[in-house]
C-alpha cells in the first residue's frame, strides 16, 4: 500500500465527541471536547485537552472538577452548538434544551440526556502548547439504567454513541467483534 507523508498534525480519527460540564449554579457551562480518553485503569483516570483561553478553562481549574458526558446521535446538534458558542455569551443548557442533573461526587452538573457520564476531579494540568491536558481521577460513573442488562453489565451498543472524525460527526455502528475474540478458542463439537 503506497502512502504519502504529511507534515505532523492532529489527525487521529475517530475520536469521541463529548460534552464536558463544569462550574456550578449560574456559572455552569458545557464545553464540547474531542480530545479526551482514558489514561489509566487503576486508578481510573481520564483526560481532556483544553485551550486555556476557553471560557470553561478557569471554571475547571478553580473548582478542580468536571464531568465528561457521552454524546449520542440525538445530542450531536447540541454538542456541535456547545463547541462553537461561548459560555460567555449564552447559557448552553437553556439554548440546547438540556437538563442539569446533580452528580453524586462532584458539584458541577451532569447532562441528564447523556446516557453515561464520568465525574472527574483534577489531578494535574500539563501545559502542552496550544492546549493544556487536564488529567483527572474518575470519582464516579453515572450510567442510564436502561443500558444495564440483567447481569448488571453495561450495554453501550444500545445508545447510538457519536464520534468525530476530521471535521464530521458519525454514529458508531455495527459491532464487528469483542475484546479477545481473535485468540479465543473455538468450542469443540460434542461427539455422541
Amino acid at each position: 500500500m503506497t502512502k504519502t507523508a504529511w507534515k505532523p498534525g492532529a489527525l487521529l480519527a475517530p475520536v469521541p465527541a463529548v460534552m464536558v460540564t463544569c462550574g456550578a449554579g449560574e456559572t455552569a457551562n458545557i464545553l464540547t471536547i474531542a480530545w479526551t480518553g482514558i489514561a489509566c485503569t487503576h486508578p481510573p483516570k481520564t483526560y481532556i485537552s483544553v485551550r486555556p483561553e476557553r471560557f470553561s478553562y478557569p471554571l475547571i481549574v478553580e473548582r478542580g472538577e468536571f464531568a465528561v458526558n457521552l454524546v449520542t446521535a440525538e445530542l450531536i446538534r447540541a454538542a456541535d452548538f456547545c463547541g462553537v458558542r461561548s459560555g460567555r455569551e449564552v447559557d448552553k443548557f437553556a439554548a440546547c434544551g438540556l437538563t442539569r442533573q446533580d452528580a453524586s461526587q462532584i458539584s458541577c452538573p451532569l447532562i441528564a440526556e447523556s446516557p453515561l457520564a464520568l465525574e472527574c476531579r483534577v489531578d494535574r494540568i500539563i501545559p502542552l502548547g496550544s492546549h493544556d491536558m487536564i488529567l483527572a481521577d474518575i470519582a464516579a460513573v453515572d450510567v442510564e439504567d436502561s443500558l444495564i442488562d440483567a447481569a448488571g453489565r453495561l450495554d453501550l451498543g444500545r445508545c447510538g454513541l457519536a464520534a468525530y472524525a476530521h471535521g464530521s460527526y458519525h454514529i458508531l455502528g455495527k459491532e464487528i467483534g469483542h475484546f479477545g475474540f481473535s485468540v479465543r478458542k473455538k468450542a469443540r463439537k460434542k461427539t455422541k
